[in-house]
């Protein structure tokens, strides 16, 4: 296998991302060096493990004139556009393509590539336990971390190839895409993320339309009903559409204008509709997944499972046994008659105002930490009505008390997290939902929204 020999391939950052691109450049005979600005401990072992397969590797720094002189650059997606790097690259007319699409041209299986806003690793992973509940052979990777998948290189290197692959892709990913060309797309949902990074929300945008970059005829996509919309994308995309909706509708659904396949809640059942007629799934209240969002994730996996082969008996089973991923819509315990829910993962309005419309139960709600500065009013329209009493906290404590005082009922904790839980466990009441939603970062007071949740379940339980 030497598809790539002589070929110099420049890989631009060390992460795990980098590190696999560069063993799959290197299966393929190519001429791989990989450079990282950073210098530790950990980035000279990894440097070295590559340096023994026969890699180049310079640590501390970039030669940008070097690597604008390779055939072929990979990037991080941890690297923003505006880099040094990578500004040098674009002003000498220099195009990189990000790890996932290096990957694609290795890909020997069927692939579905999963993004969108939130809930995209969730339904990544149901996706693939679908397709193994129906006995098919299933990779999972890409953007999906925590140690559930490994990056789509390494996907690309496994022998024999999986019948398919379950790929999450990241807007920055997405971004630096060419060929990239999924059998099955999938869309989860989409608001306005990552304005730290992106000038404008239509750029954010534009970049998860790549998604659809090289559509044919074949193309299969599975979008949010709402989600058409929001997308750059009309009707000149080649493809047919299979729509979901977790609203409960007590209507009777088509299957879309063309008789694509549909997924919807109606009279608590989950529903696929066809042109050849409705089929019942599941009842709803057997999805594991917590509330709305959770339904939602649900059928976004269930439809991309169909459209792949996985039969209906199969989805419904994996869609019952499987266990929410952790930060997610977590139920960590339930104790006094409350239900502690962990959606630390919720670091934007849209995840955090979807969560709060996922429960029926009274809310007590946990909201704060670093400020992204996103516009606070689709938050507050979200709990007015739902949330009996917020709890704000962190950096973003004051604006966030300014565009929530008048939804919910507020206090303001003005000293740590720990503070803040505490709060909300005084106000909550038997029959209570307290959840940790909190529409904001966490490096306030946290190394990620992994320590965050964390501490919140440790709260939770009683043990610290």
């Amino acid at each position: 296998m030497a598809a790539l020999s002589g070929q110099r391939i420049a890989i631009v950052g060390l992460g795990a991302s980098g590190r696999a691109a560069a063993r799959l450049a290197l299966r393929h005979g190519g001429e791989v060096r990989v450079s990282d600005d950073g210098d530790t401990p950990a980035l000279r072992a990894h440097a070295r493990e590559l340096e023994a397969m026969g890699a180049r590797v310079r640590l501390g720094g970039h030669d940008s004139a070097r690597i604008a002189a390779s055939r072929l650059v990979v990037a991080s997606p941890g690297i923003p556009p505006g880099a040094p790097v990578l500004s040098s690259l674009s002003a000498a007319g220099k195009r990189w393509v990000s790890e996932p699409e290096f990957a694609f041209r290795f890909f020997r299986s069927s692939l579905i590539a999963v993004t969108g806003t939130n809930g995209k690793t969730t339904t990544s992973a149901l996706a693939a336990r679908m397709l193994e509940a129906a006995g098919v052979s299933v990779g999972l990777g890409g953007n999906i971390g925590g140690g559930l998948g490994p990056p789509a290189s390494e996907l690309a290197l496994r022998d024999p190839a999986p019948e398919w692959l379950v790929v999450e892709m990241s807007s920055y990913q997405l971004g630096a895409v060419s060929r990239f060309r999924p059998k099955i797309g999938v869309v989860t949902n989409l608001a306005p993320d990552h304005l730290d990074r992106y000038p404008s929300r239509a750029a954010y945008y534009a970049d998860k339309a790549r998604l659809f970059a090289n559509a044919r005829a074949d193309s299969r996509w599975v979008l949010e009903s709402a989600v058409p919309a929001a997308l750059p994308l009309d009707d000149e995309v080649p493809g047919a559409r299979y729509l979901f909706d977790a609203e409960e509708s007590a209507g009777q659904r088509s299957g879309g204008p063309d008789g694509e396949l549909a997924a919807y809640a109606r009279d608590g059942w989950l529903m696929f509709a066809s042109e050849g007629g409705e089929e019942r799934v599941m009842p709803v209240a057997d999805v594991a997944l917590a509330g709305r969002a959770g339904l939602a994730n649900t059928m976004a996996a269930g439809l991309a499972g169909r459209v792949a082969g996985a039969g209906t008996e199969a989805i419904a089973r994996a869609a019952r046994d499987f266990r929410p991923l952790p930060h997610r819509l977590e139920r960590v315990v339930e104790r006094d008659g409350v239900l502690w829910v962990n959606d630390s993962k919720a670091t934007n309005v849209a995840a955090a105002a979807g969560a709060v419309r996922s429960f029926d139960r009274p809310i007590v709600l946990l909201a704060g930490g670093q400020d992204k500065g996103e516009d606070l009013a689709p938050f507050a329209h979200a709990i007015r009505g739902r949330v009996r009493r917020v709890i704000v906290y962190g950096d973003a404590r004051f604006r966030l008390e300014e565009a929530l005082a008048g939804a919910a009922s507020l206090v303001r904790v003005d000293t740590d997290f720990d503070a803040a839980v505490h709060a909300a466990e005084r106000w909550a009441r038997p029959g209570d939902i307290l959840l940790l939603s909190p529409a904001c970062a966490s490096f306030d007071q946290f190394a990620d929204y992994e320590a965050r949740g964390h501490r919140f379940a440790a709260l939770a339980r009683g043990e610290a």
